[in-house]
Order: structure tokens, then sequence, then C-alpha cells
């Protein structure tokens, strides 16, 4: 099973809406015969990629799923019906599918036919792992990542004239996996402005995976010259404003929506996850500045935090301190790393 969610990791920030799942198929003798993860766009699932590789060899065999295999004829036909055809005679599964047309059917479709059939095998890790479908599925939106880039004093922005990297190159390159691994990345209108942005994934070998980018724009100020804008047809790019109009951005490829405003000039988040989760986004990774964080932060929307430490301070003129940073009570940490001097502190929401 931990080969298997090894597997379905490779699959993160490329097969939404689906979940990434991993698939291994282990002969009566003990021997490998067959691996699978989710294909980009979510097809084939992992266990019709395993059973091609176990062919005969899949008969009598044991499946290890990361998820409860699905149940229901969509593009594609089942995968319990396909493991139960291929002559599987146990399937090990971490998770139920929360997903109302699979939860449950698929083990009771597998169990039916005889199969046997366990729960529960590294569950907790599986479920992290596919937090942002089970996300998308339970509470209609995606999970929340909130990548923040700070200096010893906590500020995120450096003084007029400085350059503009608080972290070093290190930091931004795992910053750049992090874009990989999701499917969405969010900016408010001000980032825009002041770096121009791509928001790409630049890393060799990955340039292929760069997620949907997404700008908050409520008086539509984003610039047709904009890197977001003049790369929209090559890079899906969303902008969510508060009035009329963006003609002139759709007819460069950017998808604009209108979503309601609160009085503070915020906009509305819950809205705009409900939105994203419609169109499929599991999982969100926010990398706008203190203003968009602190907004996240204060409406409850963050599951995840990724907050990268440099050690030197900015100095005078320094600024964009993230409001309700400091208050972590409602995380726990899960990791430490160390990039260069930097350091990587990782958290998650408890359950």
């Amino acid at each position: 099973m931990q080969h298997a969610l090894g597997l379905a990791a490779r699959a993160l920030g490329r097969v939404a809406p689906n979940p990434a799942v991993g698939c291994v198929i282990v002969s009566p003798t003990g021997r490998i015969v067959g691996r699978g993860w989710t294909q980009p766009g979510g097809r084939p699932h992992a266990e019709t990629m395993a059973l091609a590789q176990a062919g005969d060899a899949a008969r009598g065999s044991t499946a290890y799923v990361t998820l409860e295999p699905c149940a229901h004829l969509g593009q594609t036909p089942p995968c319990a019906e396909a493991l139960v055809k291929a002559g599987v005679s146990r399937v090990v599964a971490a998770v139920e599918d929360p997903d109302p047309r699979v939860k449950g059917k698929g083990f009771a479709m597998l169990r039916a036919a005889g199969v046997e059939v366990d729960v529960g095998v590294m569950q907790e890790e599986a479920t992290a792992l596919n937090a942002g479908f089970f996300a998308r599925i339970e509470r209609d939106r995606p999970l929340v990542t909130l990548k923040i880039a700070q200096d010893r004093a906590g500020h995120t922005i450096p003084p007029p004239g400085a350059p503009r990297w608080i972290t070093d190159e290190e930091s931004r390159r795992f910053a750049h996996l992090l874009r990989a691994q999701h499917d969405a990345i969010l900016v408010g209108i001000g980032t825009v402005l002041a770096d121009d942005p791509m928001l790409d994934c630049r890393l060799p070998g990955l340039e292929d995976r760069s997620p949907i980018r997404i700008v908050l724009d409520a008086h539509l100020r984003l610039p047709e010259s904009a890197k977001l804008v003049q790369s929209a047809r090559k890079i899906p790019t969303m902008v969510f404003m508060a009035s009329e109009g963006g003609d002139h951005l759709r007819a460069h490829g950017v998808d604009v929506l209108r979503v309601m405003h609160g009085p503070d000039g915020r906009p509305d988040l819950t809205a705009i996850l409900g939105v994203l989760a419609g169109r499929g986004v599991t999982r969100l990774l926010v990398e706008g500045g203190a203003t968009i964080i602190s907004a996240f932060l204060a409406a409850g929307f963050a599951d995840r935090l990724e907050i990268f430490t440099a050690p030197n301070a900015l100095g005078d003129g320094a600024s964009g301190r993230i409001e309700g940073l400091a208050d972590r009570a409602k995380f726990r940490k899960t990791g430490t790393r160390k990039f260069a001097a930097d350091v990587l502190e990782s958290y998650a929401l408890r359950a």
C-alpha cells in the first residue's frame, strides 16, 4: 500500500476532478505483476493501468488500491467490474470513496463476485493524499494551501527598490513543485500589478504541469499586456471581478467571472471556492500577498500552510505582515525542511 500511495502521488495536480489513485497488483507468489496510477485528465484509472500491465498474471492476485474501486459506468467501465473479470481474488483498499456514485458500491460489487475485500490499510495517509478530492465532494470546495514567503520578522513585501525575492533559489524551486501538485493557483491583483508573474511551473520536465491561474480583481485592473493575459490561451486563466465587463480580456482567452463582494470590498470566497469546485478543482494553492492570505485565514479557508522563512530581515520599509498567521492553534505542524538558509514549516488543519 505504501508503494501504491507513492504511485498515486505522481498524479496530484493532473487528474482533477478525479482523485489521484495508485494500484499495485501482487501475484500469489508475492511478485508485483502490475502497477498503475491515475493518468492525466483522470483516465485511464489506476486499476485499468495496473491490470493491463499484469495481463493473465492478475488471476488469483491481490490488488492494493488507495481508494475504493469505482462502481459506476462513466467514460470507462467500472474498475470493480474490471478487477472481477481479471480474476483478482483479493482487494486491499485504503479508504472508501466519498462520491455518492461509488460510496460502498465498489466494495459491494467485489464481495458479491466472491472477491475478498479488506479496507482501512493506511487509511489516514490515503485520506490526506486525496484531501482535495474529499473536500470537493464533501464540502463543495477545493483543499486550500496557503504558500507564504517571509523574512524573520514576518514581512512578505521588501522595501521599495529592494530585490523582490525574499527566499533563495532552492526554496523557489520547491514552490514550483507545489504549483505542479495543485490544480489551480490564486493571487490578488496587487501581486499581478507589482510583479507581472507567469504563475507557471518551470521545473525541468514538469513544465506541462502548470496549474490554472486565478486572479481576484474586483475592479478589473488587469492590463492586457500582463503575462497572464498574453499566455491565457496556453495556460487556462480566470479572473473574478465585482462588476460587468471584461470582454477585452476574454478576447485573449481569459475566463472572466463576476462574483459578489462585501461592504469591506473583499470578494465572496465561499462563492469563488464553490465555482472552482464546480469546475473540478480539487487542490488550490494561494500565493497571493498579505491581503489575500489574511482573507483566507480570516474566513477559515486554510487547510494547509507552507511557510518559507528567510533568515534575514528585509529592513526599513518592509511590509506585508499577514493577519492571523501567528495564531496557529488550529493547525498541527506536519514537517520542517531546510533549503539552504531558509526554513519551510508545513502545517495541516487539525481534524
